[in-house]
This record gives structure tokens, C-alpha cells and sequence, in this order.
């Protein structure tokens, strides 16, 4: 889910799983997405109802009363839309297969951060989007059409430009039929092998136990994220990279952690094992102040020595955009210099790097904090422009 701030994305998400992904005090005090939220959503269809009337997420048709067939699960990531928080959903946009663009109905298109999503999804390869006109309950029959239109001028000569736009009230559950359905036909389900070794990016970590749990009856420390390779299983041997970092001598080095998973969470139940597609908690013989408040966020995890090099300095092909998005005025972006600082979204893993060296199309910059990744994985650029991070540009490691 992504989006301009106040736009519905996490209404919607509430809508169609039944749960509140804004689960922080911070947030739910600011009404809005801070850190990325999960929830599960399983579609389902009516075997007499026609459609679209049978796409619906209850278990008896709400026409009809029959009961209903399950087509697939499918996990949401409500992205924070406040332009503050751009790494953030650049770190979300990393996991997902797809995008359901929210736009609320209410105001004029695009809004900021309605375009610098868009632009999000471009450069981390997200090509299956749904575009949702939110809140039309709120507007005439025809400010919803001229507001339509406003939306296809925008999406013109972009990824999106092909992607169905759907009218919705998540406030009010109206027309989640039709939008499960354009889910169904423009997102499907990626094919993957599970024989390669498994990889993931921790996009959450945290601790579960409650505070005064006795110390026979706590848990180990739990990562989240988004299988990308291979198959996990319980009883699987975990390295994760960069690790943690340790002070000898006066030098700073990391060192990968290594555990043990003990239990796997995906769809709500615990499972033996997982291939790649939705969103799993790994159970781990990690000390659980190690996994909380996300701290293992950005970090890399796969069997023992499968994973890439842990990198300090990385060096990245890389083009800017034209122009600034996400600020009310926009302006052409210039030339990035030696010594300015960026900020870099590899994966899940927001990081600062100072630049080094710089070309026409390469830069070389050294990392505020080490990642682990391999040639050829995209990277998000930002700069800092009126006290704000914004996307300036994109690029792959060398």
C-alpha cells in the first residue's frame, strides 16, 4: 500500500484483513504510518455469485450466503506516506510483488508523495500496480470523474500507465469486491524455486515476551520479512549479515551473528517450512534484546556462508532523476559532488554514504553503516533537500 499521507492505506489494509496495521503508540497518537505495517489478507470467491460480486474476504457471500472458496493469501505492507518517511517505504517496496496505489478522491492529483511513490515503485521494479481512487464516498459523481481523469493524465508514460483504477471506499468497505478482483488479474502470484538457497531481508525484528515473563518461559528474539530464495525450515542453521558491531583496539568491525530457527509464522499459523511469497515472523535462539525495537532492521539472512560480502564502500551506476519530486515545488536536481552525503536504500537496509569519487555515471561512496549485497542489486538515492530526504536518483552495485 502506498501513497500520499492521510490518503486511506492503512484504512484499506483494515478493510480487506481485518486488522489495524498501525500498532505503535507514536502512531496511532499521530494518526499516521511511522514504521511499516503487516497484515493478511485471504481473498476469497463466491462459487454462485457472478462478478465481481464474488471476490470478497468473508467466508459466507454476503449476497448470497454461500460459503466461499479461498483463491490465495495474500500479505499487505502498509507504507508510511509522509515525505519524512520515504526510506522507510522505499525499505517496504523492496519485499513486495506488487502495489496497490492509493489516491484519496479529495484532493487534487498527484499530490507529493503520490508521485514520488510512483517514482519508488519505478526504480525498485514494480511493474504490477493497482491504482485504488479512495474516499469517493466524499465527493460528487462529478468531481469522482474529473478526479479520474486527473489520475490518468498523471500515470501517462509511466509504470502504472496501463493499471486499472478502481473507485473505493475503504472507510466503508464499498467496492473491495471490484478491487479484489483487479488484485487477482494484475498481481498474480510470482513463480519461484524453492531449490536455491534461501535469502531474506529482515524488514522488522522484535521481541515478543511480555514484560515479567519468568526466565524458563522466554522466547527467543523474532525477525520478519519476505522469503526471497530457497526454503526455510525449523531447525535451519542462520547467518545473519552485517551482523553486530564490535570494538577492538580502538576499531570498529562486524561480525555476522549466527542462530537457530526455532519456529516459522506465516499466514497466521506456524508452518515447518516456507517458500517465497508473503510475509513470515522466524522464531530464533537469539537473545531477544538483540531483535527489539527493529534493530535488526536492513540486515541480510540466509544458511551459513551463503550469503554476499558485508560491503563499507560501495560503488554504484547510477542515473539521477530529472527533477525533484515530493516537495510542493519542484526543481531540477544537480550534479551529486564529492563529499556530499546520500542516503542509500539497498534492500530493507537504509544507510548514509559519504561519496568519494564521482563520474558521469558511477559513484564511489564510503557507508556510514556496512550492508550485505550482491553485484547487481538496485539502489535507491536520496539527498537531503530542505531539512527533508528526497529521491534524486537510482542505480545498481558494481
Amino acid at each position: 500500500m502506498v501513497g500520499h499521507v492521510d490518503h486511506g492505506k492503512t484504512t484499506l489494509v483494515n478493510a480487506l484483513s481485518g486488522e489495524w496495521a498501525d500498532r505503535h503508540s507514536e502512531e496511532i497518537r499521530r494518526g499516521i504510518s511511522i514504521r511499516l505495517g503487516y497484515a493478511d489478507a485471504t481473498f476469497r470467491k463466491c462459487p454462485v455469485c457472478k462478478e465481481p460480486d464474488c471476490y470478497t474476504v468473508d467466508e459466507l457471500c454476503t449476497h448470497c450466503g454461500s460459503k466461499t472458496e479461498e483463491l490465495r493469501t495474500v500479505s499487505f505492507v502498509d507504507s508510511p506516506g509522509h515525505e519524512a518517511l520515504m526510506a522507510t517505504m522505499l525499505s517496504g517496496a523492496a519485499i513486495m510483488d506488487g502495489a496497490v496505489l492509493l489516491i484519496a478522491a479529495t484532493e487534487p492529483c498527484p499530490q507529493p508523495q503520490t508521485k514520488e511513490h510512483l517514482m519508488a515503485l519505478d526504480i525498485v521494479g514494480i511493474a504490477n500496480t493497482v491504482i485504488a481512487q479512495n474516499k469517493v464516498d466524499l465527493v460528487s459523481r462529478e468531481e469522482a470523474i474529473a478526479h479520474y481523469s486527473q489520475i490518468k493524465e498523471f500515470v501517462k508514460g509511466t509504470i502504472a500507465e496501463n493499471s486499472p483504477i478502481i473507485p473505493i471506499s475503504a472507510q466503508q468497505s464499498a467496492n473491495m469486491d471490484m478491487l479484489i478482483q483487479s488484485i487477482e488479474q494484475t498481481i498474480p502470484t510470482p513463480a519461484h524455486t524453492s531449490d536455491e538457497t534461501p535469502q531474506m531481508y529482515i524488514a522488522r525484528s522484535f521481541d515478543v515476551n511480555k514484560p515479567g515473563t519468568p526466565i524458563e518461559n522466554i522466547r527467543g528474539g523474532v525477525i520478519g520479512g519476505s522469503l526471497l530464495l530457497g526454503t526455510l525450515r525449523v531447525g535451519d542453521r542462520l547467518e545473519i549479515k552485517p551482523g553486530r558491531m564490535v570494538t577492538s583496539g580502538g576499531k570498529e568491525n562486524w561480525i555476522p551473528i549466527e542462530t537457530e530457527v526455532t519456529s516459522i509464522m506465516a499466514g497466521g499459523e506456524n508452518q515447518n517450512e516456507v517458500t517465497p511469497g508473503g510475509l513470515i515472523g522466524v522464531g530464533t535462539k537469539l537473545d531477544p534484546s538483540m531483535t527489539i525495537e527493529d534493530s535488526l532492521v536492513g540486515q541480510c539472512v540466509g544458511l551459513v556462508g551463503s550469503l554476499p560480502p558485508t560491503r563499507t564502500e560501495l560503488s554504484i551506476q547510477f542515473h539521477l532523476l530529472k527533477r525533484v519530486v515530493g516537495v510542493a515545488k519542484e526543481m531540477e536536481i544537480t550534479a551529486i559532488k564529492v563529499s556530499e552525503s546520500l542516503m542509500l536504500s539497498v534492500g530493507t537496509s537504509i544507510t548514509m554514504g559519504e561519496v568519494k569519487r564521482v563520474t558521469k555515471d558511477t559513484v564511489n561512496v564510503k557507508l556510514s553503516r556496512p550492508i550485505c549485497a550482491k553485484e547487481g542489486t538496485r539502489v535507491a538515492i536520496g539527498r537531503k533537500i530542505s531539512a527533508r530526504w528526497h529521491l534524486i536518483g537510482a542505480g545498481s552495485i558494481l
